[in-house]
């Protein structure tokens, strides 16, 4: 099939659900937003195709019966419909995945809970862009370029998935999908408002013709964050005292496609950010502390192109080639205690940008074989003279395949590997999976999966030398030696860690079962997981202690489930975790003290965790959704928060708009991760207004 020719099927179909089941999808395979993720806009509680289908998890697109992993994939509507606010709190509709805030006013996202302060083990991608900070291993949530307004899905594989992404897949993998700009012709506004100065406002003007569509968009998201944070007063005692810990963030995304020929077409898309981080001084640390609050002034900019090659219905192969640059500017006055009276400026500032380079080729061997291989290429650089010192770079390079072999009707197989060296360690790296999976009947798929993964320092825990630079120093007459100086702790990586491992085995069940205007899907995953060498410790300037000490095993299973009617939609996740940890790092004298480091990946380990979801269509155009979310019990103690959104929907032939409340309901009046996440009003409440023409 030809590009031009699925262009003129797409238009005559209109509505992409359709287009799941009119167009092969032997023609298409990755997890961009060329003909492959073309997904129309339109969502229906009735699925078009038998089987959902999933675009992300080995590179080709495979329903879900003969993907080799659970995975779950929310749809862009359901995430509207629901009246979520932030990128970030999707992922607690995901089992298995917790949602906090570090340094207060960070939002973290874990599968599984192994995670620090940053999502250094889940490979995060939009548009099959790599979208973490590359030399921070962070992800920056607030400041994603992503507006919700414009993600058709997000996949989340649940599991390594090394074999397909690399060392950053070590326990998975999130692809945030946005829309084609074809589906969204025409002009669309968006703005809502509402508890702790929450506003956002979006907008967006996009065209569709025969051979090229595109879309520019702009949004504007801010927040003052948590309401009040604890602070020692001189008797000793906690008082709760205004936070400075709010954003400000503008997006501005341009998106198009262009069709060359009957067999080619060029993906274009770039993007950029920029706005203001609240920091509030008194959780900038103690070396260096801060006389005004040390806010963080972030610019951001990012740009995409693919080439899509459609040599014939059963080959197809694409070369795709970023950039992205991440920019955080953080200076603040100091007279540091004990150095009295030094007073300086310094700095916390860090200039990242990370270089890609993709060739994937997709090809339908037989019926029943197809294989899909690539071959990858990303420099990240970083310049901090607070972090590094100067600059530092790290290379990487890889070559990946998964076999997808179906010899009789009622099995798959799925055989994928990933051969990846990066400079970080000057080592060179497999990561294989193994799945099989056996279709009980029509509507019934048992899984069994064996992968391994490894993940590999980050650049800044290899080769962090920190430390803080004084500049503009008083009282010059005394101090003016130290001008452009270090001064202060210092600390420099030792250089030593190993990578860290981990073995997974999975057995899974997926059904999907119809019956009159009923649907009911579900899918059930019981684990295993084994991860060596985990990489535990602080990261601070004056307590740095990290180490490949921690050992752990994880069991359990998660749930997942939907109930769907032409006028409803209920949907369940659940996860159980046990988790066993054993400290194997330098003996530290005491079982308090190794113990430290396992409580250490453990602060967003839950176990018991979910979510309940109830969407409801009524006549006149008016929606209802109800959600409640838990997790049994983090640092502080456990979270359960419930939503409810009301929708009234009007149409005329010209145009359509919508108002809609929201009230958000917080059941636990102490905050689950850091005592500082102060909420005073345990009920938020915001407005939404949306107009289409």
């Amino acid at each position: 099939m030809s590009i031009r020719s699925f262009r003129t099927r797409r238009a005559a179909v209109g509505c992409g659900s359709l287009l799941l089941m009119s167009v092969p999808f032997e023609a298409f395979a990755d997890s961009g937003d060329s003909p492959d993720t073309a997904i129309g806009a339109d969502y229906s509680f009735i699925l078009e195709s038998r089987v959902p289908e999933v675009l992300s998890t080995t590179h080709l697109r495979q329903p879900k019966s003969k993907v080799p992993g659970s995975t779950t994939v929310i749809q862009g509507q359901l995430i509207r419909d629901l009246g979520i606010r932030t990128l970030v709190e999707v992922f607690r509709l995901v089992p298995g995945m917790t949602v906090a805030y570090v340094r207060s006013n960070k939002p973290v996202a874990s599968y599984h809970g192994t995670v620090a302060e940053e999502q250094r083990r889940l490979q995060v991608q939009i548009d099959g862009r790599t979208a973490y900070q590359p030399s921070l291993a962070q992800v920056d949530w607030n400041a994603m370029p992503v507006a919700l307004e414009s993600i058709e899905r997000i996949e989340v594989s649940r599991g390594p998935n090394a074999a397909a992404y690399g060392i950053n897949a070590f326990l998975g993998t999130i692809n945030i999908i946005t829309r084609s700009p074809e589906d969204t012709a025409g002009v669309t506004l968006h703005s809502s408002a509402g508890s702790r100065g929450y506003r956002e406002a979006y907008g967006s003007v996009a065209d569709a013709s025969s051979d090229y569509n595109w879309r520019l968009a702009y949004q504007k998201r801010q927040s003052r964050g948590f309401d009040e944070r604890l602070q020692k007063q001189v008797d000793g005692t906690l008082a709760q005292v205004p936070f400075h810990n709010g954003y400000d963030f503008n997006l501005l995304t341009y998106d198009s496609t262009g069709v060359l020929n009957d067999q080619q077409s060029l993906d274009f898309r770039a993007g950029a950010s920029d706005g203001l981080d609240e920091v509030d001084k008194a959780k900038i640390g103690s070396a260096f502390g801060a006389l005004q609050d040390p806010d963080v002034t972030v610019n951001d900019r990012y740009i995409q192109l693919r080439w899509n090659y459609v040599v014939s219905p059963d080959h197809f192969f694409h070369i795709q080639s970023a950039y992205q640059g991440y920019r955080r500017l953080q200076q603040w006055r100091t007279c540091p205690v004990g150095y009295e009276p030094f007073c300086a400026t310094t700095d916390q500032n860090i200039d990242e940008s990370r270089q890609e380079f993709e060739i994937q080729d997709t090809l339908r061997l037989s019926q029943q074989l197809r294989l899909v291989s690539g071959l990858g290429y990303r420099k990240d650089t970083v310049s901090s003279d607070t972090y590094f010192n100067g600059n530092e770079a790290n290379y990487q390079s890889r070559v990946y395949s998964n076999v997808e072999y179906t010899p009789v009707f009622w099995l798959t197989f799925n055989l994928g590997g990933n051969y990846e060296s990066t400079t970080n360690l000057d080592k060179d790296f497999f990561s294989p999976r193994f799945a099989a999976n056996f279709q009980l009947t029509d509507n019934q798929t048992l899984r069994f999966v064996l992968s391994e993964a490894v993940r590999t320092p980050s650049t800044f825990e290899q080769y962090a030398n920190w430390g803080y630079r004084a500049t503009d120093v008083t009282p010059a007459g005394t101090y003016g030696g130290l001008e452009g100086q270090r001064v202060g702790p210092t600390f420099r990586s030792p250089g030593t860690y190993r990578e860290e491992h981990i073995l997974s085995r999975e057995i899974s069940y997926f059904n999907q079962l119809r019956v009159a205007d009923v649907l009911w899907s579900s899918e059930v995953k019981f684990f295993r997981d084994s991860l060596r060498d985990i990489i535990s410790g602080r990261l601070n300037i004056d307590e740095w202690d990290l180490e490949n000490n921690v050992a752990l095993d994880q069991q359990g299973f998660e749930v997942e489930s939907s109930l769907e009617y032409r006028k409803s939609q209920l949907r369940l996740t659940y996860a159980y975790m046990d988790q066993d940890g054993d400290y194997r790092g330098v003996p530290k004298g005491s079982p308090v003290a190794e113990q430290r480091y396992i409580e250490f990946e453990s602060r967003l380990t839950v176990q018991h965790s979910g979510s309940l979801a109830w969407i409801q269509r009524y006549a006149y155009d008016i929606t209802s959704s109800a959600v409640y979310y838990f997790a049994d019990r983090f640092k502080e103690g456990p979270f359960q928060r419930g939503d409810l959104r009301l929708v009234k929907n009007f149409h005329s032939p010209r145009l359509s708009y919508d108002i809609a409340f929201v009230m958000q309901h917080y059941f636990n009046d102490k905050p689950p991760h850091s005592r500082d996440n102060i909420i005073r009003d345990r009920n938020q409440y915001f407005i939404e207004a949306g107009v289409r023409f």
